[in-house]
């Protein structure tokens, strides 16, 4: 029993470890000192939609060239019914100098567009050759359904979600909404790969609807599907 417990703990060690290393490597702790350091227009840009009454919000805190191509994502998803949000990278190369942890992103329009909504889908990219998205965050119900109409639309989701991309922080910006929880998608790069020609996902070649293929416009009908 003993060895088992310590086993546990050391598990339980790591994983904080890792979680702590991943925030460590941002280059800014926070939007104020990435603004002090970035010029916006040139390196980044901020866009936004909140249309009338809407009460749900797709976002894209690593957009642009930080995490391809969840900008596209969060905006085809969000459409003119749903308010939209992201903080795109737009810099040649080296783009994810960018990157802002989850729970430490408070660039004050983000803040603001997701504290007027009840429900929040916050789109990223992760790691991983195979096809498959890991959902986390923390409304419980939206989660399982999100789960259910996207193994429905034949997509796989992950059994279990990282602890370090769980999304179930209170601080993390999905959560920030007015009921305090929020789903966050969490899209493997062999996913990512399959919703463009030629697998490609390189910020011009995203950027043109031309390139879609049949599976980004499944995938974000069957997570709208689950808001209805």
């Amino acid at each position: 029993m003993k060895k088992v417990l310590s086993v546990l703990a050391a598990a339980t060690l790591t994983l904080a470890a890792t979680t702590q290393a991943a925030q460590a490597a941002d280059t800014y702790r926070n939007y104020a000192e990435l603004a002090a350091h970035e010029t916006e227009g040139q390196d980044y840009r901020r866009d936004q939609r909140f249309p009338r009454g809407a009460k749900v919000a797709h976002i894209a805190i690593h957009g642009g060239a930080i995490e391809s191509p969840s900008t596209q994502l969060a905006d085809h998803a969000a459409g003119s019914k749903y308010a939209y949000y992201s903080f795109s990278g737009l810099k040649p190369e080296g783009n994810s100098t960018l990157h802002i942890t989850a729970t430490r992103f408070d660039e004050p329009r983000a803040l603001k567009l997701v504290g007027a909504v009840d429900h929040t889908v916050s789109w990223h990219g992760a790691s991983g050759d195979d096809a498959t998205t890991y959902v986390g965050g923390r409304d419980a119900k939206l989660i399982a359904k999100v789960t259910k109409a996207l193994r429905a639309a034949g997509f796989t989701v992950a059994e279990e979600v990282p602890d370090k991309i769980g999304g179930d922080s209170p601080s993390n910006i999905a959560n920030r909404n007015r009921r305090g929880m929020g789903v966050q998608l969490e899209i493997s790069r062999g996913q990512r790969e399959r919703f463009f020609a030629g697998g490609k996902l390189a910020r011009a070649w995203v950027e043109d609807p031309a390139h879609r293929t049949r599976d980004f416009y499944r995938y974000v009908a069957a997570v709208n599907k689950a808001l209805a």
